[in-house]
């Protein structure tokens, strides 16, 4: 079985609860460098490219998970949680529009709780496994 599509979700929670870490430590670290230099209100693009490679692998996840996943419904979800996500952090990255940072907190957890549901619930165990069986 390929490993993409094996430990999908499991990648997916990880790259979730590593972006929302992130994106908490931002404004920490960012504060307590004023103590040392003068920091302006400019994020680096190193730090800012940090979000879209967890986008990216997220991406990665969501797209095996929803490829093996055998419940249309968590299929949509997952699928729709990613893009809301992406859209938040892409439109933060380029000044788009700020919308509250709980909002991308809900939409991680919420992605993170979709991949969680998929693996226990949702997910084919080999490669025999049919989406759609008939009774």
């Amino acid at each position: 079985m390929n490993l993409s599509i094996k430990y999908s979700d499991k990648v997916g929670v990880v790259s979730n609860i590593l972006c929302m870490l992130h994106c908490f430590a931002t404004p920490f670290i960012f504060f307590s460098q004023t103590q040392t230099v003068h920091v302006g209100h400019d994020v680096p693009f190193a730090w800012q490219i940090i979000n879209y490679f967890f986008i990216t692998v997220s991406g990665i996840a969501v797209y095996y998970s929803a490829k093996n996943s055998t419940n249309n419904t968590v299929k949509l979800l997952i699928v729709i949680s990613w893009s809301i996500l992406s859209f938040l952090i892409i439109s933060e990255g380029l000044h788009l529009m700020h919308l509250p940072e709980i909002l991308t907190y809900l939409s991680a957890s919420f992605l993170s709780f979709l991949h969680i549901y998929n693996l226990k619930y949702c997910t084919c165990n080999d490669e025999e496994c049919c989406i759609h069986e008939k009774k």
